[in-house]
């Protein structure tokens, strides 16, 4: 790992909301930095055609114009996602799919919802009978068993290794490992069983998984399937840090300055629930920002 790198704001998510409070913060002189790939928000393939005072336009347009602003003003971006996020007293400690360790103030959590599925037989009926979207919650219930991950990006290759903790044999499935290369090599090293170049096709069992069918007609027989098709997500991060979600464990409970219940963490966009816009994104970014900095700057570490 990389020394230890201290910033007062760092904010977790590409999108609107994360560059917007990247703009606000880094303007009142907080040292800040976005954690995330522009390509990973969903406004990055869209067409906007019903923001204020825009019109034709893309969400990379958006983007990548909102990324050049926050750097004018001194706000830094690295394109890696976050494997853990730990309290350490009055900080947050992070480490990154890349081994950077990261320190912060604050912490301003704009990953959005999206909860990629794969769209397989099985998926859904067995939910919560062994299929599971989120290592950090269930990994636990698999101790000394045989499991299974299934995607292509940090999320899985960090699930992967947070799960050789727990089962005896894990098994990680992708058609292609997109992470970066110490993550790889970490992967390599370790006794995980990669599938790369495979898809997975049905997840077998009746009343609880068996196994999962891969699109080569292999069978691995297993009685977990860890589902991690993107960047860590708002379940992995609450459970972490200890975050209150709503009643339907969707969202995440914030006040009017975006804070939640944890001291230092703010959270702005569509993870603090509906409408999920462009427009509420951008503004719950602003104040998330401006408040965290704020925050940061008068926060006395001993």
């Amino acid at each position: 790992m990389s020394d230890i790198q201290l910033y007062d704001v760092v904010i977790l998510g590409s999108g609107p909301g994360g560059i917007q409070a990247a703009i606000h913060a880094s303007r009142k002189k907080a040292r800040t930095l976005m954690l995330g790939r522009l390509a990973n928000s969903s406004l990055y393939w869209a067409h906007i055609e019903n923001y204020c005072c825009m019109f034709q336009v893309t969400g990379e347009e958006i983007l990548r114009t909102g990324r050049e602003q926050a750097e004018n003003f001194g706000a830094q971006f690295m394109d890696q996602d976050v494997l853990k996020v730990e309290k350490k007293g009055k900080l947050f400690e992070l480490s990154t799919e890349g081994g950077d360790c990261i320190t912060t103030k604050t912490l301003i959590i704009a990953t959005g919802t999206t909860r990629n599925k794969l769209g397989i037989p099985g998926e859904k009926d067995l939910l919560g009978k062994g299929v599971s979207y989120c290592v950090d919650c269930d990994a636990g219930f698999f101790r000394n068993e045989t499991v299974v991950v299934v995607g292509n990006q940090s999320a899985a290759a960090g699930g992967a290794m947070a799960l050789t903790e727990y089962a005896s044999t894990v098994h990680l499935v992708c058609d292609e490992l997109d992470v970066a290369q110490s993550l790889r090599k970490r992967i390599a090293a370790s006794d995980i069983i990669v599938h790369e170049g495979r898809k997975a096709t049905e997840i077998i069992g009746e009343n609880a998984v068996e196994g999962i069918s891969l699109d080569n007609g292999e069978r691995i027989e297993s009685t977990g399937i860890f589902i991690e098709l993107g960047a860590k997500g708002v379940l992995e991060l609450a459970s972490s840090l200890g975050i209150l979600l709503d009643e339907n464990m969707r969202y995440v409970e914030v006040d009017r300055k975006l804070r939640t219940n944890v001291e230092g963490v703010y959270a702005a966009g569509d993870i603090t629930g509906p409408p999920l816009q462009m427009a509420k994104a951008v503004g719950e970014g602003c104040v998330a920002g401006t408040e965290a900095a704020t925050y940061a700057k008068k926060l006395k570490i001993d």
